[in-house]
């Protein structure tokens, strides 16, 4: 229990809702509170709109089975896209980066998300990401071209890039990283449109 959900005054079922709010990321004490006080001030439809959304989300989102992207069908609608290039793949650490690039509307290629970056302060190491099935999908594809690593220019992001850079350097595939426009320790996800279609559009080839 948080300090501010243990304050005797608060009741138990908000302290509670104030619990669950604060398990959210980026969510502290306060937040959590504001989020607690704003939901109960709101109808009750609201609470059932909001538990049945959430209960809907968990029963029917699962990654697509070819790209990793959380979707509610099986390929997801990017994967599905006659219209998409087959010839490039932006690889991204999760799905908001996905959603995020999309938001940009400049990447009319196909997509693998990783699910995280390498990180061993974390316990994550390349086991724990979807690099197996980006290989499995490569062996495939044989009309991709060009990989480009949309990572975020931070230390895991570096580490990530370059374990696969590595990786993938036996394969006849140009491999790219987006690098202008974003700053350092940045992530896509919180990016304008205009700085991540400069970013893709200034790749640069990745040597390392």
């Amino acid at each position: 229990m948080t300090m501010l959900a243990n304050t005797t005054v608060i009741p138990q079922a908000l302290a509670a809702l104030i619990e669950a709010f604060q398990k959210l990321p980026g969510v502290g004490p306060k937040s959590a509170m504001r989020l607690a006080l704003h939901t109960l001030k709101q109808p009750e439809a609201y609470s059932h709109l909001l538990a049945d959304a959430l209960v809907q989300a968990k029963r029917v989102i699962q990654p697509c089975g070819v790209c990793g992207c959380l979707a509610d069908a099986q390929p997801c609608a990017l994967c599905r896209d006659d219209a998409r290039q087959n010839s490039i793949i932006c690889i991204v650490p999760e799905s908001s980066d996905v959603f995020a690039l999309e938001r940009a509307g400049h990447f009319k290629g196909r997509y693998h998300v990783l699910g995280g970056l390498i990180s061993p302060l974390d316990g994550i190491g390349p086991e724990s990401l979807s690099i197996e099935a980006l290989l499995g999908r490569l062996k495939h594809a044989p009309d991709v071209q060009e990989l480009i690593l949309a990572l975020a220019p931070s230390v895991e992001g570096d580490t990530t890039s370059l374990y696969l850079s590595r990786l993938l350097e036996p394969l006849p595939i140009k491999l790219s990283r987006i690098a202008f426009g974003l700053p350092v320790g940045g992530e896509l996800e919180y990016a304008d449109s205009l700085t991540l279609a400069r970013a893709l559009e200034g790749r640069r080839q990745v040597g390392f």
